[in-house]
């Protein structure tokens, strides 16, 4: 294909992407397989407090129907599901209970898919929850004049940390996401007010919401001489550390690089970088990453590269061989799954096992208004950008939403739910993974570990 016409493309999904982002805003409708004999339900509840239970008509993927080799449609069927302690322990033929004793609610027909994850939020600074605010124009600004804007801003913010990042928490879960990683800005107009605060919302969810927080030095870890306050936030239980741009805002790439990990090593934590850099500096960081995990092998699998810019700017050629190098040392890319002229390769990385996650990053603040806090949205974005739309294809493409865990395998067999998983999960209105993701289908209700975190259920009468 030629370049300009790869251009048009990429501007005309673009386009559409961000029309089908619109239709949540809506209420997007789609059709459902309905639960027939349903019994005679009670009113709506918002709370379980029951430790098991079942859960009647629940819409499960059974297998794929394929025409040849040929994945044409999605089988499903109404089941039970047995609910005990936060686990699924048993998955049941419908409304069949062993137990008689036990509370029944009824999922409507709704179809089960594993619990969302928002892997890149900030839950500690946001206009979310409060008036309007458009971001101020960034025309002409570099990232040092958003650096000095927030340090003016966010002392104005931290009065409304509590109520806003409870907001945003409601928000996620309406989406389904109950499952978060939320960068904590951590320098010294913010000290560690914000960690605390964020630590108390957090435990209050501790029921509906597992969370990570990363230490995050938004006004750069060399810049605003942060390294002492970042170790304090290790201490004061931050689970990962976080760095900003070293090149662009720390003047200084290895040193700063090379900061960010030792914090981790001396108190064994992960870490988790912005990196927005698109200039050879960038790729030159993601370079020195691999070669320092590497040399230190007890940080596999505890790395995360933010948004990762850079490799938007390399050859397929050059793409394939960082994945195999990025897989190889486990380390993970959490991309938002931008639009517009940045074309990330994501099905690269994918395609040579690189861990892809996905979050909200911004939803309104002062760097961005447009966050739905939705995953199903960034999963249809994905969706649209990166692969087919055919049944196949955009069922597989649930999986940036649900941190790679999918209903069914690529040959159609059922691999979740299992007895032993964790009842995190949401009831969606569509008939399949596929629907979902193309049709951004509505939320029904989402569940952390058995306990209903947001929506509506009914009890089951027989």
């Amino acid at each position: 294909m030629k370049a300009d016409q790869s251009s048009g493309r990429r501007e005309f999904l673009s386009t559409s992407a961000k029309v089908a982002a619109a239709c949540t805003l809506f209420g997007t409708v789609s059709g459902i397989a309905s639960a027939q004999n349903q019994p005679t339900m009670s009113s709506d509840i918002t709370r379980i407090t029951d430790s098991h239970y079942y859960l009647d008509d629940v819409l499960l993927e059974t297998g794929f129907n394929f025409r040849d080799t040929t994945v044409i449609g999605t089988k499903t069927a109404l089941q039970t599901v047995e609910i005990d302690q936060g686990k699924i322990v048993a998955i049941l033929p419908n409304k069949q209970h062993a137990n008689h004793q036990l509370n029944a609610y009824n999922a409507q027909g709704k179809l089960m898919l594993p619990a969302f994850r928002d892997m890149h939020i900030h839950l500690d600074k946001t206009f979310y929850g409060g008036p309007w605010q458009a971001p101020q124009s960034r025309e002409g600004k570099t990232i040092m004049d958003m650096i000095t804007l927030e340090q003016k801003l966010l002392p104005e913010l931290q009065p409304f940390t509590e109520e806003r990042a409870n907001a945003l928490i409601t928000l996620i879960q309406s989406h389904g996401s109950t499952i978060a990683r939320s960068h904590c800005n951590i320098e010294p107009v913010s000290g560690l007010k914000n960690l605390e605060t964020l630590q108390k919302v957090l435990n209050e969810h501790q029921q509906d919401l597992t969370c990570e927080i990363v230490a995050f030095p938004q006004h750069g870890l060399l810049l605003s001489k942060s390294e002492p306050l970042m170790r304090e936030a290790m201490q004061a239980g931050a689970h990962y550390v976080g760095g900003l741009d070293p090149t662009n805002v720390d003047g200084a790439m290895e040193k700063s690089l090379d900061t960010m990990f030792q914090i981790a090593l001396d108190y064994n934590k992960g870490v988790d970088i912005h990196l927005h850099e698109t200039s050879p500096a960038g790729f030159a960081a993601i370079e020195y990453m691999i070669k320092t995990v590497n040399e230190n092998p007890s940080l596999r699998g505890k790395v995360t590269i933010s948004h990762a810019f850079a490799l938007a700017t390399l050859s397929p050629e050059q793409a394939e061989k960082t994945a195999r190098q990025l897989a190889e040392q486990q380390i993970t890319i959490a991309s938002t799954v931008p639009i517009g002229t940045l074309h990330m390769p994501l099905k690269i990385l994918n395609n040579n096992g690189v861990f892809v996650m996905t979050g909200t990053d911004s939803v309104i603040d002062h760097w961005s208004p447009f966050g739905l806090g939705d995953m199903l949205e960034k999963a249809n974005l994905y969706a649209q950008l990166y692969t087919r739309p055919d049944e196949l294809a955009l069922s597989r493409a649930l999986a940036i939403a649900t941190g790679n865990i999918l209903p069914l395998d690529t040959k159609g067999q059922q691999i979740w739910p299992t007895k032993g998983d964790d009842a995190s999960f949401v009831l969606v209105d569509a008939s399949c993974s596929a629907e979902a993701v193309a049709r951004i289908s509505p939320r029904h209700a989402s569940f952390h570990k058995g306990k209903l975190a947001y929506g509506t259920m009914q009890k089951s009468i027989a």
